[in-house]
């Protein structure tokens, strides 16, 4: 480094403008030209320090750079960090555009109008004529999808919880809360961190922080006509899992009549979801204790017969195997099994193992609902794998549909890996 390079300063930060180029190698710039926003460490060159404000300005972690190809042409504009894989992710391909203060507050806005069109969020016009938002939750902001890489917001009632999964967004987190302040208005803005997208970011560790008056309990939420109660401090990512609305009340369709066991059920979305509907019997198991005595009070508070136990899905299915149980519908919802292209064959022989063992203990003529929110597994892996599963099985699934998440989580069609959710609903011969 040479000894005139200084570290970018806050007012650089606060400006918006690029402290740095980030060059590419030849040959690696067709991803962001078609508006790709992740860079990978794989595919830069060098970074080479630019003038700003007549200071000499070196890219630290956090800060603005412009991307160019290798022969120093701009590409588009984003923010670096040296600890991450993604070594750049990417907001803008317009070189007089800045990243900063007024840039967020148009793509948050931009954000909330769209689930206002889209219907899962009030206007200001409709709270102003007694609609309420109190009982409701959307998820506000979807990170690429919104063309704000490593940010996410949920809207619990008045309630916002922001998830920063970038140092970048992390840094910005006190102007990101000021902004929706401002436009939201809500009764408490909570900051929490995702364990394993900090380390991957080389995030510190932090305290989860709020602004405003936190509910000393949890909150109480509706979707598909059932009420969850939501730990906003404690809960797993935002305290909820809104992905998964849409596929929870089209499941529940096909299990009516039906004895069904949901794995990994959380706090009992599925599993709730398919008694209301009229399935003969529902057993839900999760692996966190916490989770289901959340899981049982739902049930409790709509007063739905459901049984839930605490066990681990794999060890789960083994030992009903052993004991010749037999279900006529079986839902499985796991965590993530792969973060990287690299864990995907991994990711798939687990994918496989769980579902060959739930179809060995589907009736003939069961459902299979099985989901994936790996974002690297795509859907054409997963049918493959689920092919696998028919071939060694000897049995034949039938796909009925294939979905993905609520449309407050849509798809970037420039950056395909927010098609995380996979939801296949299959008929087991």
């Amino acid at each position: 480094m040479s000894a005139d390079l200084q570290p970018a300063t806050d007012s650089a930060s606060q400006s918006g403008q690029p402290v740095a180029r980030v060059v590419l190698k030849p040959k690696k710039a067709l991803p962001f030209y078609g508006r790709h926003p992740w860079v990978l460490a794989g595919a830069v060159d060098r970074v080479e320090p630019t003038t700003l404000a007549g200071e000499h300005l070196v890219a630290v972690d956090g800060q603005v750079v412009d991307l160019c190809n290798e022969k120093g042409k701009f590409i588009a504009r984003g923010m670096y960090n040296s600890h991450s894989r993604i070594r750049v992710r990417l907001f803008t391909w317009r070189e007089d555009e800045l990243l900063d203060t007024e840039f967020f507050r148009r793509r948050l806005c931009a954000a909330i109008a769209m689930r206002q069109q889209l219907g899962y969020e009030v206007t200001p016009q409709q709270i102003a004529a007694g609609l309420s938002r109190s009982e409701t939750a959307t998820r506000m902001v979807f990170s690429e999808a919104d063309g704000l890489s490593g940010l996410v917001i949920d809207r619990y009632g008045d309630y916002l919880v922001l998830q920063p999964t970038s140092l970048a967004m992390q840094l910005r987190a006190e102007m990101l809360v000021s902004i929706l302040q401002q436009e939201l208005q809500p009764r408490a803005i909570i900051l929490r961190g995702e364990k394993t997208s900090m380390q991957l970011e080389g995030m510190e560790a932090t305290p989860d922080r709020h602004w405003g008056e936190l509910p000393e309990t949890p909150i109480v939420i509706r979707e598909n006509g059932i009420a969850y109660e939501v730990d906003l401090r404690e809960g797993q990512k935002t305290g909820f899992y809104l992905d998964q609305r849409d596929n929870r009340a089209v499941a529940a369709r096909y299990l009516q009549g039906r004895k069904v066991l949901d794995l990994f059920c959380y706090t009992g979305g599925f599993a709730l979801n398919a008694a209301k509907l009229g399935a003969a019997e529902v057993i839900g198991i999760d692996g966190s204790k916490k989770a289901i005595a959340q899981a049982e009070r739902n049930a409790e508070i709509n007063g739905l017969p459901v049984k839930f136990e605490v066990g681990d899905g794999f060890q789960t299915l083994d030992q009903m195997a052993a004991e010749n149980r037999r279900f006529e519908a079986i839902v499985l919802d796991p965590p993530k099994f792969a973060r990287s292209r690299s864990g995907v064959n991994a990711a798939l022989q687990a994918y496989h193992r769980l579902n060959r063992s739930a179809v060995t203990l589907l009736s003939p003529g069961g459902i299979l609902v099985t989901n994936s929110c790996s974002g690297t597994v795509t859907p054409e892996d997963f049918r493959l794998m689920l092919s696998g599963v028919a071939q060694k099985t000897g049995r034949d699934i039938q796909l009925l549909e294939q979905r993905g998440a609520a449309a407050d989580h849509p798809v970037a069609a420039t950056c395909l890996e927010t098609e995380y959710l996979k939801c296949f609903i299959c008929r087991v011969a």
